[in-house]
């Protein structure tokens, strides 16, 4: 499960109807290296939300695998429908009342929904492509609300949001045919810093 890359800013007002970012020009660098990452591990199956920033993000490593990504409504961000789009980042750099919202899980103050009825939209969304791809290495692009519901609703922990993903972070979950499910890795971002022909060693 992959967080999007970082998108543009979109200010109130600024367009009609839902904002819908797509990337800045260092998410696209970010979704190169993300392709040229995950690549080599040769994913069977590559889903994305529906939302720009995600699609975007998705692009370079469909175009690796020659594949098509599947749009997946399910895993959309619980802020789908805002008007707006600014970073967490910059809400929680500038203790706007906004990221206070965010972090309490008073998300329909900062436009969107329940936490709760936010986990019970993506866990079943999630669960449906463990059920139809099993055996297989699946990669869904996603958001920072979805990787913190689901992988709280795999860890059994409260709160639901509790950490923050970085953009393009990698966050691993083993999926058992018996039911069990585990977090491997959260928020890899190797990718961002090194390739692989730099950390393998050579034979």
């Amino acid at each position: 499960m992959v967080r999007h890359a970082q998108p543009v800013r979109v200010e109130a007002g600024s367009v009609p109807g839902p904002a819908d970012p797509g990337l800045s020009l260092l998410g696209h660098h970010q979704a190169a290296r993300l392709a040229e990452w995950l690549a080599p591990e040769a994913p069977t199956v590559v889903c994305t939300s529906p939302l720009r920033r995600a699609r975007e993000t998705v692009a370079p490593l469909a175009t690796a695998l020659g594949v098509t990504a599947e749009v997946v409504p399910g895993v959309s961000e619980y802020d789908a429908t805002s008007g707006e789009y600014i970073p967490i980042e910059e809400l929680r750099a500038a203790k706007d009342e906004r990221w206070f919202a965010t972090i309490e899980g008073r998300w329909d103050d900062a436009g969107g929904v329940d936490p709760r009825a936010f986990q019970d939209q993506v866990v079943p969304a999630v669960e449906s492509l463990i059920e139809r791809f099993a055996g297989e290495r699946v990669v869904v692009v996603t958001h920072g609300g979805v990787l913190n519901v689901f992988l709280a609703h795999v860890l059994g922990i409260d709160p639901l949001l509790w950490f923050h993903p970085e953009y393009t972070s990698i966050s691993r979950v083993l999926a058992a045919r018996r039911g069990q499910r585990s977090v491997a890795t959260v928020n890899e971002t190797a990718h961002l810093y090194a390739r692989r022909d730099e950390t393998e060693e050579s034979p």
